[in-house]
């Protein structure tokens, strides 16, 4: 029976792209692309052991690093439990420590390979955005939401959550595609919360289950993009079980929409979220001052309403 090997792993952000390393001559796999990182010895924190390899791999010192996601593999030769980093800053210059060679890689470019098979799905993850943001039709009205939409989206904004269970199907039909023209016309991305067919009617790229919906669901629907809201660990496990793409985790903190219901507050949040296998997003009384914060406790990002069409709007 294989014994299973730490290793802690650093994903180096430049904007959007990451950095990807070929491993040596000599190692196995070698020529193959992959995050920097490397066996974590006995008694070693994570944190001290990121440190350590980056620095003796890259001949960096990293300065600000923040826990991503724990991912395991069974490759031949090992079992392994990948403890990911989001690494955001660092002081040196890469140097190729070991002869291996470097690329700044935008995940969704096919632009390196081979690629180690346990980076796959690690790429995938990495097009989500920092920021999701949950349309807002019902509370700002039609008209007034699409001409944000189109503001915000000029500004950089790339995913929204259609969330619009209190219009009527052919509103939600008739604004949703308008809404998803906008997203996709600069490469954006719609996930269509709860309905599968409304999902496909307009055009949109996922969808997002709800807690209730997790907990019922055997497999995973066939979208490319499949998310979930989640409230405890027992919706969290069985996100991870169906290989879903995200979860939003909820509620951080006290919600004007769900007055008097118990918040999880950072702490559990993070409780919740360590070892966990699938990006996660911070969803409840979030603002854009709680990205640090969010990132800190473990998570992708976070997940806007109110906040993500300020000062379109004054509700």
């Amino acid at each position: 029976m294989k014994s299973a090997v730490h290793v802690a792993v650093g994903v180096l952000r430049r904007g959007r792209q990451v950095l990807l390393a070929s491993r040596p001559a000599g190692k196995v796999y070698a020529g193959y692309w992959e995050f920097p990182g490397g066996k974590v010895e006995p008694g070693e924190p994570l944190e001290a052991a990121l440190a350590r390899e980056l620095r003796e791999e890259l001949g960096i010192t990293v300065t600000h690093a923040t826990p991503w996601l724990t991912r395991t593999h069974d490759y031949p030769h090992a079992f392994v439990h990948l403890h990911f980093y989001m690494v955001w800053d660092w002081q040196g210059e890469l140097h190729p420590h070991e002869g291996q060679q470097f690329a700044w890689h935008t995940p969704g470019v096919p632009d390196v390979e081979p690629m180690l098979p346990a980076n796959f799905p690690l790429l995938k993850a990495l097009q989500l955005p920092d920021v999701l943001a949950i349309s807002a039709v019902h509370r700002m009205g039609a008209d007034a939401f699409l001409h944000c939409l189109q503001q915000r989206v000029a500004a950089g904004l790339d995913w929204l959550q259609w969330r619009e269970k209190h219009l009527s199907e052919d509103e939600q039909l008739r604004i949703g595609r308008a809404a998803c023209r906008i997203l996709h016309e600069r490469g954006g991305r719609v996930i269509v919360h709860g309905s599968e067919a409304l999902a496909r009617e307009m055009g949109a790229d996922g969808i997002q289950l709800s807690g209730a919906r997790v907990r019922q669901c055997d497999q995973r629907p066939d979208f490319e993009w499949v998310g979930a809201s989640c409230h405890d660990a027992a919706e969290l496990s069985q996100a991870a079980k169906l290989g879903l793409d995200y979860v939003l985790l909820s509620p951080v903190k006290p919600t004007a929409s769900h007055p008097g219901e118990p918040a999880l507050g950072w702490e559990t949040f993070a409780s919740l979220l360590r070892d966990y296998p699938v990006p996660a997003f911070a969803l409840g009384g979030m603002t854009c001052d709680d990205l640090s914060a969010a990132r800190a406790q473990g998570a992708q990002g976070i997940a806007l309403l109110r906040e993500a069409w300020a000062p379109c709007s004054a509700g």
